[in-house]
């Protein structure tokens, strides 16, 4: 196990801590990172389950497991060879739910038995489940991004329906619109970034028709996005290296650069109950992670990753400790501990 350890600390004996471009002061926080035991497992995902068991999946070494924080253990549940788990969540009822990316299914696994029952997708080109989201119903959204589909899995039936999601014509040739990240807001739609176009979705779960809104740079690939306490939608521009904002009542949109810049490659993305914007840097190295404040429009914490980070590819934001979990490719799991929470400001509309 890593120590617990404070990566400003560590960071500032190495003359590393890195200046926020903006008038606030830097604020950097405290990032703890266990070592997983599992060599070049490519650890991902985290979740907490009701129980404070933080969850995740090995993608490379194909397994579930979950990480104790008190007392460092960790438990591995093998699955077979070749599903590339993706995502994880838990229910509350503790069912655990990860994507088979690779064998074209979503399992739910018994979390004291590791029993697993598998959900095949209903049609085969439906091959990569990838990210789930619980939606307000219990029900559970997912992506399948070369597929090229948006599912929405019934817990209770174990029945999946899938919604297909724009191709993308380019150069005579057709692809997928990659849709990827995924999260639900208070009226129960999910919202959708189409990673391979400037596009968001969003569907209504009565009709199951898919709606988009364009981002204003044909040059946009969101990857990840968060929505905040007015269901605002935000989300991380991969290939430009910025921040954006969508408000879906009039489809508008603002954007901010990154503090790294255009080579930014920000990836992971987590919201805090005063709705602010943490994000992951994951063009450079270590990865830097990193703060946006809403309210001033300025970017208040840089804090670089203290085993690298190598790419920090999804964040679950913890209520209870107002901190966020995450898995990295250097092989460890890790928790944020981010600065006190501040009252929303609530700007109507």
């Amino acid at each position: 196990m890593r120590p617990l350890k404070s990566a400003f600390l560590s960071l500032l004996a190495l003359g590393l801590v890195v200046p926020v471009l903006g008038a606030q002061e830097n604020q950097t926080i405290e990032i703890a990172e266990w070592d997983v035991p599992w060599e070049q497992s490519r650890p991902r995902d985290p979740y907490v389950a009701p129980d404070g068991k933080v969850w995740f999946v090995g993608q490379r070494s194909h397994y579930t497991a979950w990480l104790d924080r008190e007392t460092g253990e960790f438990k591995q549940f093998p699955l077979q060879d070749g599903t590339g788990p993706h995502n994880v969540v838990v229910a509350e009822d503790g069912t655990v739910y990860y994507s088979g990316n690779r064998v074209g299914n979503i399992a739910s696994q018994d979390p004291e038995s590791g029993e697993v029952e598998i959900f095949p997708m209903p049609d085969e080109a439906a091959r990569d489940p990838h990210t789930l989201v619980i939606g307000n119903e219990g029900e559970i959204w997912f992506t399948v991004q070369q597929g090229n589909f948006v599912g929405r899995f019934d817990t209770e039936t174990g029945e999946v329906e899938l919604l297909k999601t724009p191709d993308v014509v380019a150069g005579g040739r057709t692809s997928s619109s990659r849709p990827y990240g995924i999260k639900i807001d208070s009226d129960g739609h999910p919202w959708i970034v189409l990673f391979n176009i400037n596009k968001i979705a969003t569907v209504d779960p009565e009709s199951m028709q898919l709606k988009t809104f364009d981002l204003p740079d044909e040059g946009s690939r969101p990857r990840r996005l968060v929505i905040d306490s007015e269901d605002k939608v935000w989300y991380v521009d991969y290939a430009l290296g910025r921040l954006g904002r969508l408000d879906p009542l009039t489809g508008d949109v603002e954007e901010w650069d990154n503090p790294s810049g255009s080579q930014s490659r920000p990836y992971g993305v987590a919201i805090d109950d005063s709705d602010r914007i943490w994000f992951v840097e994951s063009g450079v190295q270590p990865n830097k992670f990193v703060g946006f404040d809403p309210d001033t429009e300025e970017f208040f914490s840089v804090t670089e990753i203290g085993s690298g980070g190598g790419s920090v590819r999804h964040m679950f934001y913890e209520e209870a400790t107002n901190s966020i979990w995450f898995g990295t490719d250097t092989n460890t799991l890790g928790q944020a501990k981010l600065p006190p929470l501040k009252p929303r400001t609530i700007t109507g509309g």
